[in-house]
């Protein structure tokens, strides 16, 4: 079975030919070579590149150069813009651009939206009428995340991040799985799938995070191995862990199963979204 990292960010230079948005805490650039070479070095097999929202907003050309570069390591998602008038013939345009598999929602970051804004359900009713899984961000809002996937029970989710606030710096913060709960509950709803992305960077213990596998069974308990989609989410974890601190302890642990670990280290992730790297 593949190795599939369910989230990175590889992004440019910041330049005047390619400026960023906002400059994040990440390093100066991790362009498509250097994504693959860090991927390589610890033997993860391609990654669902999710287009850089600090660096690009909804602007999607760089992660469609990287893909055209390195067709086989990337499958591709792109955040939406509810506020597009045009979001429908965006997400028509995204389905014949090679590499895509998905879409992403972003409730977050000053971005305030009811579960129930029609701008939303434009842009779900078309994630299912081109057969792309939602992507959904809803860290520090998961009651509305959980309306949303209610009100869309056709709609295939993927929660990011584990649903849990992330640290961008060190240390972790100290309660940093308060919102477990929540995100057991979620587990009920039949048409979400979760990312376990970023889940060293909530470790309050040094390399290799011991401190993360307890919560963490409660979360394969609850939602099923196969529902379960490992990820590093790097680079935004990069001030909080390197790629290779983000990898080793889901390869390493005693707490997986062989047949555990390949499901919750690609498996689940192609089944979601219907992508495999290529040799």
């Amino acid at each position: 079975m593949p190795i599939i990292d369910s989230q990175v960010h590889a992004y440019a230079a910041n330049t005047p030919e390619r400026p960023w948005n906002t400059t994040p805490n990440w390093p100066d650039s991790v362009n498509g070579e250097e994504m693959v070479a860090a991927m390589d070095s610890v033997g993860v097999d391609g990654a669902i590149f999710v287009n850089a929202f600090s660096m690009y907003q909804y602007d999607s050309s760089f992660a469609e150069e990287v893909q055209r570069a390195h067709p086989g390591k990337f499958g591709l998602v792109k955040p939406v813009d509810p506020s597009d008038p045009a979001v429908a013939d965006v997400i028509a345009d995204w389905k014949k651009t090679p590499g895509t598999v998905g879409l992403r929602v972003r409730l977050t970051h000053g971005l305030e939206r009811a579960a129930d804004d029609p701008s939303l359900d434009v842009i779900l009713h078309e994630a299912v009428r081109h057969n792309f899984p939602i992507n959904l961000l809803s860290w520090g809002k998961l009651d509305v995340g959980a309306a949303l996937i209610d009100r869309h029970p056709n709609v295939q989710f993927v929660l990011d991040h584990l649903g849990l606030l992330q640290p961008h710096d060190p240390p972790a913060p100290p309660e940093p799985w308060a919102d477990l709960p929540k995100v057991l509950d979620l587990a009920k709803r039949p048409n979400a799938v979760i990312k376990v992305s970023g889940a060293c960077t909530l470790s309050r213990e040094p390399f290799p995070f011991p401190d993360i596998w307890d919560p963490l069974a409660r979360v394969f308990d609850a939602w099923g191995m196969d529902r379960c989609l490992w990820g590093t989410d790097w680079t935004r974890a990069h001030a909080v862990v390197n790629y290779e601190q983000a990898v080793e302890p889901f390869r390493l642990t005693d707490r997986l199963s062989d047949s555990d670990r390949a499901m919750l280290m690609g498996g689940a992730c192609a089944k979601i979204y219907g992508w495999a790297p290529e040799s």
